[in-house]
């Protein structure tokens, strides 16, 4: 556990629901975080568990919810994913961080690296 995450992995994205943050870790060190997030609102809970970064999309539009989504960083096949979004208002499952976190996510964040998320 990278302390004073909640997470128990060594490198990758830290999620904390509760405290709505993240952090990024790297080889057991905070390399960026804690920022702040919203996370899906009732109905549409973001998942908790270990997920792989399965793909990222610079300028996402989400065709159901009729919305931008800078900077998508995907873990999950159901479309779960950090982006630029607000800060306020709770999402459909996604975790929005502002708009230098969602780069910096977009950009530090690898293909394959671990996502997790705990409540």
């Amino acid at each position: 556990m990278v302390k004073p995450t909640p997470c128990t992995i060594s490198d990758g994205a830290c999620i904390q629901l509760s405290t709505n943050q993240t952090w990024i870790v790297r080889a057991d060190k905070i390399v960026y975080g804690p920022t702040p997030i919203t996370h899906g609102r009732k109905g549409f809970e973001t998942p908790l568990g270990n997920f792989p970064v399965l793909r990222k999309v610079k300028d996402d539009w989400s065709r159901p919810y009729n919305a931008a989504m800078p900077w998508s960083t995907y873990f999950t096949e159901s479309g779960i994913a950090f982006h630029e979004g607000s800060l306020t208002v709770p999402s459909h499952g996604c975790i929005h961080l502002d708009p230098p976190s969602a780069k910096y996510y977009f950009n530090n964040l690898s293909i394959g690296d671990t996502v997790q998320v705990v409540s």
